[in-house]
């Protein structure tokens, strides 16, 4: 019993690595997804500004207009650039909690086998022993009724 106890703290440790894990990943998550909510939102802006652009340029629009659209979208394209980089940062933080906590999951739930399976051969060690003993105080009581008659 005292294996099982140990093993129990050491799950134990492994079960509070999993939730720290768990928090973590959700945590990447949520970073994730408002980073690529921002770059989706941005992307659309650059869409709007490209089609005003296109716009700008079948009318007869003053060349500063012009030229001052043509910027404001090179501008938009830094920025994509620059989330673009986030996101897929985002995204590998992710994957790498996302596979930390499977790693975690994994080592409870090995833990979690071995101290099932010492506790079942406990219990079949208990079981044994006490069929011995019935088996032995069955065996006294016969040899007492035989010398005893």
């Amino acid at each position: 019993m005292t294996e099982t106890a140990a093993l129990s703290k050491v799950l134990h440790i492994w079960e509070n690595e999993k939730t720290h894990a768990q928090k973590a990943y959700q945590k990447s998550i949520d970073i994730f997804e408002r980073t690529a909510t921002a770059l989706y939102e941005l992307l659309r802006k650059k869409e709007t500004a490209e089609s005003l652009y296109e716009d700008y340029l079948q009318q007869s629009t003053p060349i500063d207009k012009i030229r001052e659209q043509a910027v404001y979208i090179e501008n938009l394209n830094q920025q994509v650039m620059r989330l673009q980089h986030e996101v897929q940062q985002a995204r590998n933080e992710m994957e790498n909690k996302h596979e930390r906590l499977s790693d975690v999951h994994v080592e409870v739930k090995k833990f979690e086998k071995i101290i099932e399976h010492r506790q079942e051969a406990s219990t079949a060690m208990i079981k044994k022993n006490e069929k011995e003993s019935m088996d032995e105080i069955s065996i006294r009581q016969y040899v007492s009724q035989i010398t005893g008659e």
